[in-house]
Formats: structure tokens, C-alpha cells, sequence
């Protein structure tokens, strides 16, 4: 596993450095792609063992796709073609075989099987095959019946949004197709979904510091007088400079971002607001590149004429915020669930005096990830079954939260905000390129 030491890289990359840590695009889909090799060897049986299933069909069609579609294909294949079925056999020497139940030349040769390659009505035929045309779903009866599998997983959840990607009318041709003594071998692979997506590799985990990195990056350059000049920039200034930094530098956001303003004597301001000395700027960004996400919430003061940091007072509410940053990794651990994290957590914080607000997400391929669900900003007693999942290493955590701070200058108390992403892998918790400890100043 990567060693500790790899993970205590603080933000050391300026605004100048970033455009240079990007890849070029073709660079990133070689790396992409031997990620994926990577993951197939390594990540992929170890979750069909743990969820007991056999054999895993992955099936959808073009622009209606399986959210795990694209964490299962090379980088070229953006979509997926027509109907794309992908199959997933764990050998009894704990392999896995890929095939693809697909017509040619989609861009899956090299990474799977190609098996269905006697095309019924189709300029696809194989004269030679041992087995007459077939439709696709016929050709998928057929390996279901060769393979004899104990347990078929199909991407069907009540519950997890990651497993739902079946949908109906392909999931009533599967069954169609199928045997009826496999019928009753059908169960849902919603936590073989979860478990492939939220699995970081070893290359992954360290590439992530990197990534975060150039989060900090942009957030410093925005929170700085290079940006922001009092008096005369907008909180929407600031957002849409963010998010045009992000599209300038060839990544992707994957929300609209946010940058919030409060005020002495004013408390939260809604709306575009022109930024002004004594302001807090809160900020809400997330980007994706190499195909996997941040999501970050840092905070920034506006200077007044004379000073040359933010008031003692704030930043004694910015130590109780990182206090329950501690306590909550302090609680990471293999087993157990989101809620169990989200209740020991508050009620330790809440037992030091502070006013906590639990709302962390995995994140990965998605923004909000597959995984335990530890606390929602409106559920703070528990989330049912999506907080009952339990948290496995080699994962990633956005660690969003909040403490209500009481200003006694200000006359009034606020939820003050941080967010920032979270490893955690043997079974220790590692702060990918550190954290917030101290206001962005501006002047």
C-alpha cells in the first residue's frame, strides 16, 4: 500500500503552477486506461468475492447509462453504443473474465472478450461459429447457461442510486432471455456497484493528492487581492472566475459553484453582493480530473483599513471547526457504518461544547460517491440504510461540515463551514494535501 509519508504533502502548488500540472488530454486517458487494467485485476475480484456474486451483468443503452458504464470502459468510449452488455465471470481461481456482448469496433478490444460475434440480422456473422446467429440477449442466455453461475448480479436498488442503473425494459429482456432455473439465481448487485466504485487503487490514492492540490491552488488564487478588489468585485465574480480557471485549465466542474458573503451587522447576504472590508467569503467548489472529483469549502476574510489578520474572535470559531474536522476521522474506522460515525461524533463534539453539523460523503467517480452516507445536513439523527453501509479502506471522504459559532462582536451566532477531501486507507485517515487552518486573507 502507499506508505504514510506519501500523504503528508501540504498545498504547494501557486496559482501559476497549475495550468502546468495538468496533463495533456492525451496523456490522461493513457493514464486513465492503465488505471482501469489496474483495477480489473486488483479491485474487481475482490469485490465479487465479498458480495458473493459470480457473475455480473453491466447492461444499458447509448445515453441512458449505467452509473458504473463509465468507470468499466476505456477513456475513448464516452458513451455507451446502442445496447452495450458487459459481462463479469469470478473463476473458481479468482480471476475474473471480462466479455462484452457488444457489436465490434466500440473501442472494447484489449480490455474484454468480444463473445457475441455470430450477429443475427446483422453483417456481423461468423460462418465458422459453433453456434447459430443470435440476438444479443440470446447470446447472454447462452453464457449464463456455459458459465452455470450460482449468483447473476443485475444493477437493480431500491435504495442506492449507484445500483439502479438497470432499467426496466432491459431488465424484462434479461429475464426474458434467461433460463428459468436462473431465475431465481437473479439478485441485486447494488453493493458490488458501491464496493467498485468507491475502491481506490494504489495509484489512485496517490494520485489524489495531486488533484487536491490543485483545488487549494485555485481557491487561494481566488481568495487573494489578485481576484478580489474590495469595494469593486462581487461574490459572483469570484465563483464564475473559479469556474472558468477550472474550464481554462481543460478539467471539468461538476456543480455550480458557490461563494456566500457575511457581515458584521448583516449576518448572511443573499444574492450578488458587492464584496467589502470585514466580509467572510465562504466558497463551495468541486472539479474532476482523471476522472475523479474534489469537493471543497474554505473560508476567506476581507481585511479592514489597519489589519493584517482576521480577529482573534474568528479565528477561535475556525479552531472549533478543525476540532470537529479531528473528531470525526478520529472515528474512521473498517466495519463500521455511517451512522455509527455520524453519532459517536457528534455526541463527542457536542460533549466539548461545540454545535456540530455532520453531512460527509464518500467521493470518487462521483462528487457524491458511492458509499456510507455519514449524516445529511437535514438528517442528523441518522440516514436509513445508505448510513448503514459499512466503511471499507482504500476510500475517499469529502469531510463537509459545519459547528454554529456565537460572534459576540457581531451580535449573532452562524454555521461556519469547511470541507475538504479525506483518504482512508490502513485504516488510518490522511488529509489529501492538508486543510484549511487559517483564513484566506485579502487585502
Amino acid at each position: 500500500m502507499v506508505s504514510k509519508e506519501a500523504f503528508l504533502v501540504q498545498n504547494t502548488v501557486s496559482a501559476e503552477d497549475l495550468r502546468k500540472k495538468i496533463l495533456p488530454y492525451r496523456e490522461q486517458e493513457k493514464i486513465r486506461n492503465s488505471w482501469l487494467e489496474e483495477r480489473f485485476e486488483t479491485v474487481l475480484p475482490k469485490i465479487m468475492k465479498r458480495c458473493g456474486i459470480d457473475l455480473w451483468v453491466v447492461a444499458c443503452k447509448e445515453y441512458n447509462e449505467d452509473p458504473v458504464l463509465t468507470s468499466m470502459v476505456p477513456a475513448a468510449m464516452m458513451t455507451a453504443r446502442r445496447t452495450t452488455i458487459l459481462a463479469f465471470h469470478l473463476n473458481k481461481d479468482g480471476k475474473v473474465k471480462r466479455m462484452a456482448l457488444t457489436r465490434p469496433n466500440v473501442g472494447l478490444d484489449g480490455y474484454y472478450e468480444s463473445v457475441w460475434t455470430n450477429q443475427k440480422d446483422s453483417l456481423w456473422q461468423d460462418p465458422n461459429a459453433p453456434y447459430p446467429p443470435e440476438t444479443q440477449f440470446e447470446c447472454l442466455a447462452r453464457i449464463v447457461r456455459e458459465l452455470d453461475p450460482a449468483k447473476i448480479g443485475l444493477n437493480y436498488s431500491d435504495t442506492y442510486a449507484f445500483g439502479d442503473g438497470l432499467t426496466h425494459a432491459l431488465y424484462t429482456q434479461i429475464m426474458d432471455a434467461l433460463d428459468e432455473k436462473y431465475h431465481d439465481r437473479v439478485v441485486s448487485a447494488e453493493h458490488l456497484c458501491i464496493g467498485w466504485l468507491e475502491t481506490r487503487t494504489e495509484r489512485e490514492m496517490a494520485a489524489y493528492t495531486g488533484i487536491m492540490q490543485i483545488a487549494h491552488a485555485m481557491i487561494a488564487e481566488a481568495f487573494s487581492s489578485r481576484v478580489v478588489h474590495p469595494g469593486v468585485t462581487t461574490n459572483e465574480d469570484v465563483k464564475y472566475f473559479m469556474i472558468q480557471k477550472v474550464i481554462d485549465l481543460g478539467l471539468t466542474p461538476w456543480f455550480d459553484f458557490e461563494v456566500s458573503v457575511r457581515r458584521a451587522g448583516v449576518g448572511s447576504v443573499y444574492g450578488e453582493t458587492v464584496i467589502m472590508p470585514g466580509d467572510i467569503l465562504h466558497c463551495d467548489v468541486g472539479l474532476k480530473y482523471l476522472n475523479l472529483c474534489t469537493d471543497t469549502q474554505e473560508n476567506a476574510y476581507v481585511l479592514k483599513m489597519g489589519e493584517t489578520d482576521a480577529p482573534d474572535y474568528l479565528k477561535k470559531a475556525l479552531r472549533e471547526v478543525n476540532r470537529f474536522q479531528e473528531i470525526v476521522v478520529s472515528n474512521y474506522k473498517e466495519g463500521r457504518t455511517g451512522n455509527e460515525i455520524l453519532k459517536m461524533s457528534r455526541q463527542q463534539a457536542i460533549a466539548e461544547g461545540l454545535k456540530p453539523s455532520l453531512y460527509t460523503h464518500p467521493i470518487g467517480y462521483h462528487g457524491h460517491g458511492a458509499g456510507p452516507t455519514i449524516g445529511l445536513w437535514d438528517m442528523q439523527q441518522g440516514v436509513p440504510v445508505q448510513g448503514d453501509y459499512p466503511m471499507y479502506n482504500d476510500t475517499v471522504y469529502s469531510l463537509e461540515l459545519n459547528c454554529t459559532v456565537d460572534i459576540k462582536e457581531w451580535n449573532t451566532s452562524f454555521s461556519l463551514g469547511l470541507e475538504t477531501d479525506v483518504l482512508f486507507t490502513n485504516d488510518e485517515v490522511h488529509f489529501l494535501a492538508g486543510r484549511q487552518e487559517n483564513f484566506h486573507l485579502i487585502k
